[in-house]
């Protein structure tokens, strides 16, 4: 075999290595007999190369041709030849040269394919991460992997160069909540006593920031187990950082400038110096969504003004409630049947809408349709009001809770942006969503919690109403958002002992629920901790995005199903009974 070890990839021959000899090794893309000549495009990592034999050349040789199937994995030495200028394969970077094989060695044989393998395969996605192995050879996931893998470098590069240092946190760590259940991991030493595999490495790079080591960042594994989503793992990566002695500005700065890196480097985009900001309370009245998608410029516009002189009941409840009123225009789209409306009235139900009235735009400036009759009089003011022009469809939704409104809204105005093609696949809209709420209500539990984690610094300015109003509260905290993706989630850190007995007191952790789950961390504020503050970037929906794929699945090399599973090892699985004694565990049957 030694004789038969390559000497050149199979992406890397050009038409001036013509009467180079070389040994190519990779699989079988495709073989084809015209004429004579057998034709192999061998596919490895780097590429592809078009390999010929001569029928007339050796029997031996011919013979071994003839055997080989697609996937056989194969050594071919032979000499680089120009080809015709007719014959030229302008879709490979080796389309000028073919290698004229004088020997060909099977490797190993491929057994029948449970799916063929091409640029992007269509086989079933649980077939495809059954064979993963198989699936992971296809061009569309060698690029995804290498994208990913030139992301993670970028990353890397960047945070270094401006001082960061990689620090690696525990990934066995105490249970702690963080908003969704741990992954448990039992200990045979302390019978009874479990480790949790992180959510997220936050109360770690806090204590880093304590132990002086100002800039940290770490490409950071984490593990929750909640039920699953589509745009979601049981596992997952994310871009971990954290600052000392920064406010929120410098987290955005530090942030800003990290991704105009990657994405000059890896995609030769150039992004804006500085990205849009949004706060919460804005997102929402005008998107409907505190991730909005800005590749387009479709705003929820307020509808309330002209409840007060109509005579439609499902609007005035909801006004005379102290709700909302407010509508969405779709450019161009008076063409839409009863069907397609209903189709969207029925995507915003999921999100609690009672219902979604809708008016169309007729020629000479006429509202006809739908609820219009109710609103004939005041035609005019609200075409002028919303920015109509003939041919638009007006959506409004009413609802006695504001919320409920923008979100339902927001919804639709989403499935729109896909469905009518409007989100420019070429684009990348980044914007900051500020000024989130510190706290919820959690009406089923009648209690405060934290609106996202409970290390976050309140703004200076609502210090002084915690106790009495927790939810007017706005904490320094910061979302990320691109293409309508969630891609970050930061905050300033609490450093201050009484102010983070504050926080717990108010989401209901009583000081010994508070000592005992963390107690490590709250020790570790009386000995001098600056102010701090981070974010994570989700690594696995960075690359999605840069990828211009819908599913984090196609940018895993080893992802888990929609269930969880992960059907090429089939874990989670049984164990054996003496691992269950050995860890002192009883398996309780349903």
């Amino acid at each position: 075999m030694e004789a038969m070890k390559r000497t050149v990839d199979c992406g890397s021959l050009r038409k001036n290595d013509t009467g180079r000899e070389v040994v190519l090794n990779g699989w079988v893309y495709r073989i084809r007999n015209h004429g004579g000549i057998f034709f192999i495009n061998l596919r490895d990592r780097y590429g592809i190369t078009q390999v010929t034999v001569d029928t007339q050349l050796s029997p031996d040789l011919v013979s071994i041709c003839e055997e080989l199937r697609n996937e056989y994995c194969i050594a071919a030495q032979g000499t680089v030849h120009e080809r015709p200028s007719d014959m030229v394969n302008q879709n490979m970077q080796t389309g000028e040269i073919e290698v004229e094989a004088v020997k060909i060695v099977v490797l190993n044989k491929c057994e029948v394919l449970p799916f063929q393998i091409e640029e992007d395969s269509k086989a079933n996605e649980d077939l495809r991460l059954k064979y993963r192995y198989l699936d992971l050879r296809s061009g569309a996931m060698q690029k995804r992997i290498r994208m990913r893998s030139e992301i993670t470098f970028a990353v890397r590069e960047w945070m270094t160069a401006n001082g960061f240092y990689e620090i690696e946190t525990p990934t066995f760590i105490k249970s702690t909540p963080e908003g969704a259940r741990d992954y448990l991991v039992p200990s045979r030493l302390y019978p009874g006593k479990f480790y949790a595999l992180p959510q997220s490495p936050q109360l770690y790079k806090q204590i880093l920031m304590v132990s002086g080591f100002d800039k940290y960042f770490q490409i950071a594994r984490c593990y929750r187990d909640e039920d699953s989503r589509g745009d979601r793992q049981p596992e997952f990566t994310q871009i971990d950082i954290e600052m000392s002695f920064a406010a929120r500005d410098d987290v955005l700065s530090v942030t800003e400038g990290l991704m105009r890196h990657v994405f000059k480097k890896v995609l030769n985009y150039e992004l804006p110096e500085k990205f849009r900001r949004l706060t919460w309370e804005e997102a929402m009245e005008l998107y409907g969504s505190d991730k909005p998608d800005l590749r387009f410029n479709m705003q929820l516009k307020d509808f309330s003004k002209f409840v007060p002189d109509c005579e439609f009941k499902a609007f005035k409840d909801a006004f005379l409630n102290g709700g909302a009123v407010k509508a969405l225009v779709v450019k161009g789209k008076a063409d839409f049947s009863r069907k397609q409306i209903e189709e969207l009235e029925a995507h915003s139900k999921i999100y609690k809408a009672k219902g979604m009235a809708w008016m169309k735009v007729a020629a000479g400036c006429v509202l006809e349709g739908g609820v219009s009759k109710y609103f004939a009089n005041n035609a005019a003011q609200i075409m002028s009001d919303l920015g109509v022009q003939e041919g638009d469809l007006i959506l409004i939704i009413a609802d006695a809770k504001r919320q409920t409104v923008n979100t339902a809204l927001g919804a639709v105005r989403s499935k729109l942006g896909r469905d009518l093609g409007l989100c420019d696949t070429s684009k990348f809209e980044f914007a900051w969503i500020i000024d989130f709420p510190m706290f919820e209500y959690n009406e089923d539990e009648k209690k405060w919690e934290a609106a996202h984690h409970l290390f976050t610094w309140p703004q200076e300015k609502y210090h002084a109403a915690m106790e009495s109003d927790p939810g007017s509260v706005k904490g320094d905290l910061y979302d990320l958002v691109l293409n309508g993706y969630e891609l970050a989630s930061g905050s300033i850190r609490i450093h201050d002992p009484e102010m983070q007995k504050r926080v717990f007191k108010i989401a209901g952790i009583d000081p010994a629920q508070a000592e005992k789950k963390f107690g490590f961390l709250t020790e570790a504020f009386k000995y001098g901790a600056p102010p701090h503050g981070g974010i994570a970037p989700g690594l696995d929906r960075l690359v999605m995005i840069m990828a211009g794929v819908s599913s984090l699945r196609e940018v895993i090399a080893f992802p888990k199903n929609s269930f969880a599973i992960s059907p090429m090892d089939d874990c989670p699985s049984e164990v054996d009974q003496k691992q269950l004694n050995e860890l002192r565990l009883i398996v309780k049957q349903e």
